[in-house]
C-alpha cells in the first residue's frame, strides 16, 4: 500500500476508481491465466496478515516470520517491511499456491484479497484519518476483466470479506508514517528498541508473552477492557502493539496505554 499525495491521487498506476466506479472481474480455474498472478511477486505483508496466517496455518508467529517471510528495510523509511518468501524453484511461486489455487484462501493476505484493485493511502498535513484510495490494475496477462460480474469498490470488498483488513491496514499505515523520520539514533533499527517495536507489531506470540509474562503491566496502564482482551484476541493484541510503539518509540499518548 502506497502513500498518495494529497492534492493528486491519480498519479499512481492504474484506473482511479471513485465509491460509484464500476469494474468488470472474475477469478475462477477455466480462466486460462489462473493461478499465473501468484508468481514471482513482491508481497508486502502486513501485520494483520500475519495473524490470519497463523490461524490458518497453526504455527506460531515467530515461526511464520523465521520460515515464510523477507525482512527488508526500504529507502526513506526506518521501520522493517515484512514481504512473503516465495517457493524456492523456477517459477517462484507463492508457498502456498495448490493445483486448486490457494491453499490459504479464507485467510489470505490483504494484497490478494484486494486483487485486482490496488490501493493507495491519502494522508493530509493536519494529522486526520488517511483516506483508502483504490486503483483497478490487474496484470496484462489477466483475463479475469473479460468477465460479466460487476462491482463497485465497496461491493468487490464486502464480496472478498476485505473489509476489516483494510481497516486494519489503515491503522498500521498511521503508524508507519511515524518511521519517515529516523527515530532510533545510534543503536539502528537493529538495536534492543527497534527489535521490541517489531515484535509489537508482527510477533503477536512473542509480544503476548512479554506483556503478561514481564513487568509490562506493572509499568504501563492498559485500559481495564483492552486487559481482559490480551490473552485470547490477537487483534486486540495487536491493537495494544500499535499504541505501545507510538508511545515507546515516540512519546505519543492515547487511551489504551500510559506510563503508571
Amino acid at each position: 500500500m502506497k502513500s498518495v499525495d494529497i492534492d493528486n491521487p491519480a498519479d499512481l498506476p492504474g484506473t482511479f476508481l471513485t465509491e460509484s466506479d464500476r469494474f468488470r472481474f472474475r477469478c475462477h480455474p477455466g480462466v486460462s491465466c489462473f493461478n499465473q498472478c501468484c508468481r514471482n511477486l513482491n508481497l508486502y505483508l502486513y501485520p494483520y496478515d500475519i495473524i490470519r496466517l497463523k490461524k490458518t496455518l497453526g504455527i506460531s508467529t515467530d515461526r511464520i516470520i523465521e520460515t515464510h517471510t523477507d525482512i527488508i528495510l526500504r529507502e526513506g523509511s526506518h521501520f522493517p517491511h515484512v514481504l512473503l518468501k516465495m517457493a524456492d524453484n523456477d517459477e517462484r511461486t507463492c508457498p502456498f499456491l495448490t493445483d486448486a489455487g490457494c491453499g490459504v484462501y479464507p485467510d489470505r493476505p490483504q494484497t490478494c484479497r484486494a486483487f485486482p484493485v490496488e490501493q493507495g493511502l491519502q494522508f493530509d498535513a493536519n494529522d486526520k484519518p488517511p483516506r483508502l484510495l483504490h486503483y483497478f490494475r490487474p496484470p496484462d496477462f489477466c483475463r479475469g476483466g473479460e468477465a460479466d460480474a460487476e462491482w463497485t469498490v465497496g461491493t468487490w470488498e464486502a464480496d472478498q470479506n476485505a473489509v476489516f483488513y483494510n481497516q486494519m491496514t489503515v491503522e498500521w499505515a498511521g503508524v508507519l508514517r511515524l518511521f519517515s523520520q529516523d527515530p532510533w539514533g545510534a543503536e539502528g533499527v537493529d538495536g534492543k528498541k527497534g527489535r521490541m517495536a517489531f515484535m509489537a507489531a508482527y510477533n503477536m506470540d512473542g509480544f503476548r508473552d512479554f506483556v503478561l509474562n514481564s513487568s509490562f503491566l506493572k509499568r504501563y496502564t492498559v485500559h481495564p477492557k483492552l486487559r481482559l482482551k490480551l490473552k485470547t484476541d490477537d487483534v486486540a493484541l495487536l491493537r495494544l502493539g500499535f499504541a505501545w510503539i507510538r508511545f515507546f518509540v515516540f512519546g505519543i499518548r492515547s487511551g489504551e496505554i500510559g506510563l503508571k
